[in-house]
């Protein structure tokens, strides 16, 4: 597993194509299916978006409607995708950063996000940040 984490708009896509070599088997967070397409995927980009769609699609609630406990969801979820595609490239914007939003959903997703880029990047073999183009390894 490799993980392309940097601002919106930084070449984060472009860079892992090109560092990785890798132009087909890519799904878009913001469209692709949520039940099991990243199992099969080669890489995925716009992460952050299919987090956010998970929220969105009630998934991440228990029985009595409260959300689950995110740390512990993410860490299973990170070790999960890692037993399942060991070799996906995850490319996703951080969000911790700047004005912390005044919607709590938008809140909980930042949060989210945040925890499970933490998990993802202890599970990854390389992590890379990307800064106008340029690739920072981390990991």
């Amino acid at each position: 597993m490799k993980l392309v984490i940097g601002g919106a708009y930084q070449g984060k896509l472009a860079y892992a194509k090109e560092a990785y070599r890798t132009d087909s088997g890519w799904i878009d967070g913001t469209t692709c299916s949520l039940d099991g397409a990243i199992d099969t995927c080669r890489g995925i980009y716009h992460f952050h978006e299919y987090v956010k769609r998970l929220l969105q699609s009630g998934q991440l609630q228990e029985s009595n409607n409260s959300l689950i406990d995110m740390e512990q969801w993410a860490a299973a979820f990170a070790e999960e995708l890692c037993r399942r595609n060991p070799d996906i490239l995850i490319v996703s914007n951080e969000l911790g950063y700047g004005i912390v939003p005044m919607e709590k959903f938008d809140r909980q997703w930042r949060e989210l996000v945040g925890r499970l880029c933490t998990c993802l990047a202890k599970q990854s073999e390389e992590v890379v940040r990307v800064v106008c183009g340029v690739g920072m390894r981390l990991k």
